[in-house]
Parts: C-alpha cells; sequence; structure tokens
C-alpha cells in the first residue's frame, strides 16, 4: 500500500479537484509529515504517476496572477475503485516490517563488541528525541486534528516507546549478548 497514494486518492474524492499545490497544503495542513511515510514535495512525482495510470485525469490549467500553470486534476471511476480497495486492504492487514538493526543485533563483529554499549545508547538517545520532537509537533497540532487523527498521532507514540522498552531490554542483556557473541567466537 502506498500511503502517498491513498493520500492524494481520497483528498481528490473527498474535496474535489485540486492541483498539486493545494494538495501540498492540505498535506502540511493536516499534518501528514508527521504520521505517514511521505513528505508533501512527493506529491508532485506521484501526481504524475496517478495520471500514467489513470487513477487521476487533468481537468484544466489554472493561472493565478504571475504564478506558474498548474495542473487541476481530478479522480478518475478507475482512481474511485482503486481507492476504495486501497482502503479496504490497508484497514484489513496488519504490515510489522522488519528493522535492519535486529539482523546486524544478530551478526555482530566480535571485535566491535566495545563499541556496543555506546551505539545502543546512541540508538535510544536517537529515538528519545524524535518522540519528544514528535510529542511536542503532536501537542502543537492538537486544536486542529480530528479524532481519527489524534489517534494516529497517538499510534506512533505508542510505536516508539515500545520501541524504547524494547531497546531497553536489550541494554540491560548486554553482558549476556557480549558473553554469547565472546563464546560463539571462541568455539
Amino acid at each position: 500500500m502506498s500511503s502517498i497514494r491513498v493520500f492524494i486518492l481520497g483528498s481528490l474524492a473527498e474535496r474535489g479537484e485540486m492541483h498539486g499545490h493545494q494538495l501540498r497544503l492540505l498535506g502540511e495542513q493536516e499534518h501528514i509529515h508527521l504520521w505517514t511515510d511521505f513528505t508533501v514535495g512527493g506529491i508532485y512525482g506521484a501526481l504524475k504517476r496517478l495520471a500514467a495510470e489513470d487513477l487521476i485525469t487533468a481537468v484544466r490549467t489554472e493561472r493565478a496572477g504571475n504564478r506558474p500553470e498548474r495542473q487541476v486534476y481530478a479522480i478518475t471511476p478507475a482512481g474511485r475503485t482503486c481507492l476504495a480497495s486501497m482502503l479496504r486492504d490497508t484497514l484489513d492487514d496488519f504490515a510489522l516490517r522488519p528493522d535492519p538493526f535486529d539482523l546486524a543485533l544478530t551478526r555482530l563483529d566480535p571485535d566491535s563488541l566495545g563499541a556496543l554499549p555506546r551505539v545502543l545508547a546512541a540508538r535510544r538517545g536517537s529515538i528519545a528525541a524524535t518522540m519528544a520532537r514528535q510529542s511536542l509537533s503532536f501537542e502543537r497540532a492538537d486544536p486542529y486534528l480530528t479524532v481519527a487523527e489524534r489517534h494516529t498521532m497517538q499510534h506512533q507514540r505508542f510505536r516508539l516507546q515500545a520501541e524504547l522498552d524494547w531497546l531497553d531490554s536489550v541494554i540491560a542483556a548486554l553482558p549476556e549478548i557480549v558473553h554469547d557473541e565472546l563464546s560463539r567466537k571462541d568455539s
């Protein structure tokens, strides 16, 4: 599932015809960068791909003052069908993507085990900083959010907290992990 496709098709289905700049502003207004896996800058390329697939169609060109011409798009019947399918699939399916960190943790370099406490502490610090930044952004955005958007942002908080909790357990098990790795090296 492509989040950017759902955003564009859903926005056109819900709000009607729009050009890329309007979609970008809508994305900023809805704070999608806080809870999706794309940035508003990616909208323009996605519009071209959706048009090439006949999921949206250019309905006219607009020019306001000295601004550049803007292509206005509408969702097609095929786009509505695709959107309905994507929404259904996305709500039905659970996706847990593998984190490459897990593979790296199982393939440690025995000669670099001394750096592991620092690496794990830095990772934890990075996640905690991300959580703090997001919490601040969420607080600022909160008055403008729908109930569903609030729950979506809370989902992000829960996931970050779960990552911190898990990483704390790895840090606590570090002596055992190092011992195990050194034992395997000696074998």
